[in-house]
């Protein structure tokens, strides 16, 4: 059974919703505030999380950003905030999709189950591509492709999740976990690079596509 975590302030529809998703099947832990739930998240490790970005103790983005740092956890914003550059700030702390209040329970409900869709076909796709960390190198169709470490810890990053989007701030984080001072031309420099070498397996197909304003993400062949 899915376990879906929600941390909502408004508790009467945190209730509404956690009452939907169990009709459906899933089971649910509600949070009235961010106090404790990246803790919680680590040790439970829900199949999704429905985060709140208003909420009393520690925000939801700031929530969003330290669950994206460890985890790859499917997260759906909920919130009331309804401007475009919202959306976008939220997909870039890590969010994977955006719910606008006031919303039906049932779309939510709908939310997570594509999710899960989505994260449940990706599993048990025989994957095309193979990586091998040793020689930092991949494999596809007898054609290999050898990339520096960066590069190589990028297209991992990438490729262990397709369509998910990237800020270049997250990419930081993710990827040069040595805290040393990256600016973001350096990441689009070694995201041209690794592109280019790309091109090699699909010629006709941009694998790794830029999402204006945004970020980066994977497409697979």
């Amino acid at each position: 059974m899915a376990k879906i975590l929600i941390v909502e302030d408004e508790v009467e529809l945190s209730q509404v919703v956690a009452k939907y998703l169990q009709a459906a099947g899933f089971e649910t832990q509600e949070f009235a505030s961010g106090e404790g739930v990246v803790a919680w998240v680590k040790q439970n490790k829900p199949d999704v999380i429905l985060l709140d970005w208003n909420l009393p103790g520690q925000d939801g983005l700031s929530i969003c950003k330290e669950i994206c740092a460890f985890s790859e956890i499917p997260i759906i914003m909920t919130t009331a905030k309804v401007d475009e550059i919202d959306r976008l700030i939220g997909l870039e702390a890590g969010a994977d999709d955006y719910v606008c209040k006031p919303y039906s329970a049932k779309e939510v409900v709908a939310r997570v189950k594509v999710r899960l869709r989505r994260m449940n076909r990706l599993a048990t796709q025989e994957p095309s591509l193979q990586l091998d960390e040793s020689l930092m190198s991949i494999h596809f169709k007898g054609t290999t492709l050898q990339l520096t470490a960066i590069e190589f810890n990028l297209f991992h990053l990438f490729y262990h999740n397709p369509r998910r989007i990237y800020s270049r701030q997250h990419i930081m984080d993710r990827v040069y976990q040595d805290y040393r001072v990256v600016s973001e031309r350096t990441i689009d420099s070694h995201i041209r690079n690794l592109r280019l070498k790309l091109t090699q397996l699909s010629p006709d197909q941009d694998l790794i596509q830029s999402i204006y304003a945004v970020g980066y993400k994977y497409e697979p062949m």
